[in-house]
């Protein structure tokens, strides 16, 4: 699935805001909750408010557990953007746009707001899940939801070690958050939603060394 970039709405009104925990390091566990804007203007109203509200509801649910490490990260799309905001628009924010390359697909899919939810323990992010569509519930429709966790020693399904080269420390903050080439929202971010689809039973049949070589490196086992 791919949809919409995304950016954060902290600097739509001007007031400079805290950046969301866009570059926190790997969780144990995670929901990423994409949902679409009902038609009608309480659409608007009622998820205007909800963007000043989710830091509080955050802190709510994270003072079950203070040492669970929950951290919840809200983007907006490009259309829902113009709906929610208005003018000014973040400078590279737009909808996603569909790839072809031979027999593959990178298909553009629906997407106005996705929460991506983090922590060490599930329930914590199923709690605050739960406590966001209570809220907002009435006038977005979800469309996609995925639960994330840690398979054995931080591999992915395919049996390989994730993240192996993303930037650490101050080089992922400086990776992905904006600065001072868009002035007006210096310290928000952006998000591109991805979903692939796997033969699990054609990869496993692959030869170990078959498999690096798609991958382009080692696989340690």
């Amino acid at each position: 699935m791919e949809s919409d970039p995304m950016d954060a709405p902290e600097q739509a009104s001007g007031i400079v805001g805290i950046a969301q925990a866009v570059a926190a390091p790997l969780s144990r566990a995670a929901i990423f909750l994409v949902v679409t804007l009902n038609p009608g203007n309480d659409s608007r109203t009622i998820l205007r408010s909800f963007c000043g509200d989710l830091a509080a509801l955050l802190r709510a649910v994270e003072f079950r557990d203070i040492e669970g490490g929950l951290s919840c990260i809200m983007g907006i799309g490009s259309e829902a953007w113009d709906r929610l905001f208005g003018p000014p628009r973040p400078a590279k924010l737009h909808p996603f746009r569909e790839i072809r390359a031979g027999g593959r697909h990178a298909v553009s899919t629906a997407g106005d707001v996705l929460f991506h939810i983090r922590a060490k323990r599930m329930d914590l992010c199923f709690e605050l899940a739960t406590q966001i569509m209570a809220r907002i519930g009435e006038v977005v429709t979800p469309v996609d939801e995925v639960h994330g966790f840690r398979y054995f020693d931080d591999r992915d399904l395919i049996g390989f070690v994730d993240g192996t080269e993303n930037p650490r420390g101050e080089a992922a903050v400086e990776a992905v958050l904006v600065g001072a080439e868009d002035a007006a929202f210096s310290g928000s971010s952006y998000v591109i939603v991805q979903k692939y689809l796997h033969d699990l039973d054609r990869w496993n049949a692959l030869s170990t060394e078959a498999q690096e070589r798609i991958i382009g490196r080692k696989k340690t086992v």
